[in-house]
């Protein structure tokens, strides 16, 4: 089926006023605080990975009317994740997704169509330090600052400490704000589990409010729990470790793919965008926004978007459902609703302020294309409230033919009120400025 339809969808895209393309937000279904859901098709099973070709000499993504996008740093390798250090410096991390060892035909085949489209690559393992500015606005100076780690993402700055987590551990390394490279070994205070066929192996960190702790956000092994849900223990969920991993609890579960956290700022607030599950239909189940409440179950596996019961899990835990937590904000189906950052400082017009950012990777499993872009979500009182508006656009090349010139994921206001993004498909970070 997976070939039929795209055979289907490859053939739409050639006939004159196809309605093949890329959606943005003003035409997805399955946005904002109450979502149009449809019915579950637990038949869907579309795979549209899309094509690199990367950004043509001089090319940006396009900005917003009032903005303008430069390349902090381009020819990096797979850049996911963001840190701003209080010096100004930006830290990078850079890493890929590994390919699981085929248990079938097909799927040897995905990742070998993977490998060719340049979306699959070997991973760098490394963090890469970002110094001072051009009038250009690139990063004056660029050195590796940590390397030789397992598929790392998240990175917080605590006191005297940077705490690294790969896919499989969060270290914690000496350091403070001005070194350019960390030669000390690294402590494991924490050990993670990896693995699993669905690939969600990114591991973000987060201080707690109180500075005592971190907040790690760790995805499923799984869809929706078809590999035995023996796997997903401490999983799906945000964890809170002490600083030296000691006293972990579970915060909040049932997120199946937690990804971008963010304090809130003035609230101290934990907020996060959730990668939904897949193959229950082009238009479900929407990526999603939330505020974390601390002990929440939302949803994941036995039901989505609150209490709406995954049918292939129908009638196992009645009592989970019943107490499922309904998310603040819908983000469209598959957009791969990644980064998350709050709006801050003065620098941007008013009307793009006290928000949430998110980079959205994009789809890979729905027949139209969706996502590929930076949104924002205004907010007042505390929550989401209004229609989300695109930031930055133009990193899908072609819809038709689904070859993209980047990806963006993380997301980061740096010292001066810019926003920056990971590109990690265009191997670059964007600087977003107010025009």
């Amino acid at each position: 089926m997976p070939l039929t339809r795209r055979a289907i969808a490859l053939a739409a895209a050639a006939l004159p006023g196809s309605a093949l393309a890329q959606q943005g937000p003003d035409q997805l279904p399955g946005f904002g605080p109450d979502p149009r859901l449809p019915a579950p098709d637990t038949s869907h099973a579309v795979t549209n990975h899309p094509t690199r070709i990367g950004w043509p000499e001089g090319h940006t993504p396009t900005a917003a009317e009032g903005f303008r996008v430069s390349r902090l740093a381009g020819g990096l390798d797979n850049p996911r994740n963001l840190l701003v250090l209080p010096n100004g410096d930006v830290l990078v991390a850079e890493a890929a997704t590994k390919p699981k060892e085929p248990r079938n035909a097909e799927e040897r085949e995905k990742i070998a169509q993977q490998r060719r489209s340049g979306t699959m690559r070997d991973s760098a393992n490394r963090i890469t330090l970002l110094r001072g500015l051009t009038p250009a606005g690139e990063a004056r100076e660029r050195v590796v600052l940590l390397d030789g780690l397992n598929q790392n993402f998240g990175m917080a700055l605590v006191g005297d400490s940077l705490f690294v987590a790969n896919t499989d551990a969060v270290l914690r390394f000496p350091f403070a704000p001005g070194q350019t490279r960390i030669t000390a070994p690294g402590r494991k205070i924490l050990d993670l589990p990896a693995g699993g066929y669905n690939n969600h192996w990114t591991r973000n960190l987060l201080p707690t409010p109180d500075g005592r702790g971190l907040f790690v956000a760790v995805g499923s092994a799984s869809n929706a729990g078809e590999y035995g849900l023996e796997q997903e223990e401490r999983r799906a969920a945000i964890l809170r470790v002490g600083l030296d991993g000691s006293g972990e609890t579970v915060f909040a579960s049932g997120l199946r793919n937690p990804v971008g956290i963010a304090l809130q700022p003035g609230t101290q607030t934990l907020w996060t965008v959730v990668n939904e599950r897949d193959n229950l239909g082009d238009d479900l189940v929407p990526d999603y926004l939330t505020h974390v409440q601390e002990g929440g179950f939302y949803g994941w596996p036995y039901s989505y978007y609150g209490r709406h019961e995954d049918p292939r899990l129908a009638g196992q835990r009645p009592e989970l459902v019943a107490k499922a937590i309904v998310p603040d904000y819908a983000l469209g189906p598959h957009t791969a609703s990644l980064g998350l950052c709050f709006s801050t400082g003065a620098a941007f017009p008013a009307a793009w302020r006290g928000g949430a950012f998110i980079g959205q990777r994009g789809s890979w499993n729905r027949e139209s294309y969706s996502g590929y872009r930076v949104l924002y979500v205004p907010f007042r009182d505390g929550r989401p409230d209004g229609a989300p508006r695109d930031l930055l656009t133009g990193f899908m090349a072609n819809p038709r033919t689904g070859e993209v010139h980047g990806r963006p994921v993380g997301v980061a206001m740096d010292g001066q009120g810019a926003l920056l993004v990971a590109d990690d498909t265009g191997d670059s970070v964007w600087r977003v400025t107010a025009a």
